[in-house]
């Protein structure tokens, strides 16, 4: 009798763009999202095997911003939907550990939103009491972000910059650019 291995789950993708936000239990998905200056955070119930991602593109919503789909740009209420979305999915909120992304300075000469993103998220998840076991935040390179809700994983890599006019003055290269988080 020959033995077949048996071919592992098609992994399907969810890509989160500004303004939205994804939960799921499902060991065959993978959520991805591009970052320069927004943020997200990815959280995840070990204990449970869910997790989600957001992506936030400010800290603080301006006044008369109404809470509906163009709320969830803003820091505040992108962490809280994520966080209620992940209890609905049987997460509780004192097994949650968070990983963050993105929160660079893309151009020079602009106010720095990403370090106001970056400094919104960390204050958050700190009054929350959910701890952050890693992150990587700040610095002028956008980032591409994978995260696999079920497990926690989650992996980065630096986009390459496009040729043509620079806006910012990159540092200089670095040798295996990728850093995984388990």
């Amino acid at each position: 009798m020959t033995a077949f291995a048996t071919s592992p789950p098609l992994e399907r993708k969810r890509h989160v763009i500004q303004g939205e936000h994804a939960v799921s239990s499902d060991a065959s998905l993978l959520m991805t999202t591009v970052l320069g200056s927004c943020v997200a955070a990815c959280l995840h119930d070990p204990e449970r095997g869910v997790g989600g991602m957001n992506h936030f593109l400010l800290a603080e919503t301006a006044d008369g911003v109404r809470m509906n789909e163009e709320a969830m740009r803003y820091g505040a209420y992108a962490m809280e939907i994520l966080i209620n979305d992940l209890m609905k999915q049987g997460a509780r909120r004192e097994r949650l550990e968070a990983k963050l992304f993105g929160g660079a300075k893309m151009i020079e000469s602009l106010q720095d939103v990403g370090a106001a993103n970056a400094a919104f998220a960390r204050r958050f998840l700190k009054d929350e009491g959910i701890p952050t076991i890693a992150e990587s935040l700040g610095g002028r390179r956008a980032r591409r972000v994978e995260f696999w809700p079920a497990s926690g994983r989650a992996r980065q890599r630096e986009v390459e910059e496009a040729p043509g006019p620079r806006m910012v003055r990159p540092p200089p290269p670095v040798t295996g650019n990728d850093v995984e988080f388990f």
